[in-house]
């Protein structure tokens, strides 16, 4: 996820997957292709690699390509979480002044080898209740980066107490 604005009225963070989503129709390309070169020989056997190989990509896509962006909106005072994939969009609002602070989950993740390691992403406390603002966790400094900003923002924000709307 990054910052695409952040002004002292607005914050907007957001994560496009078009890394993932790129490689992933790559990855679907490659082996419908080659089960179509394969298939002009032997079709027993090209035919269902094209289509086993093409359809784990076409299922990895729609399960891990999910556009997300969170807008902290002064004006309105809102939260606005909106997510959408391939098949579902998903829109949630909660009021800005119940936002008590952004927070970093954590999660130890063991590997093969025996040894831990520790996994992170950014939520949201909205009223004593957490709210992430992706499903997945990572090993890198990002979530960290993001809980830092929104909590910089919000300590700056100019918030309307009086503005409150569900």
């Amino acid at each position: 996820m990054k910052i695409t604005r952040n002004t002292p009225q607005q914050l907007i963070i957001a994560n496009k997957p078009w890394l993932i989503g790129i490689a992933l129709i790559l990855f679907i390309l490659a082996f419908v292709g080659a089960g179509l070169l394969v298939a002009t020989e032997e079709p027993l056997f090209g035919i269902p690699f094209g289509l086993f190989g093409g359809g784990i990509g076409a299922v990895c896509f729609v399960a891990f390509v999910r556009r997300v962006q969170v807008i902290f909106d002064c004006a309105s005072n809102l939260i606005t979480i909106r997510k959408q994939s391939l098949y579902a969009y998903s829109e949630e609002t909660h009021p800005l002044s119940q936002l008590n602070k952004a927070v970093l989950e954590t999660t130890v993740s063991s590997m093969n080898n025996g040894n831990a390691s520790t996994m992170y992403r950014p939520s949201l406390d909205i009223g004593g209740t957490l709210h992430p603002m992706v499903t997945s966790y990572t090993n890198t400094r990002g979530p960290a980066r993001l809980v830092n900003a929104v909590n910089k923002w919000l300590k700056a924000a100019p918030l309307d107490s009086g503005n409150e709307q569900a």
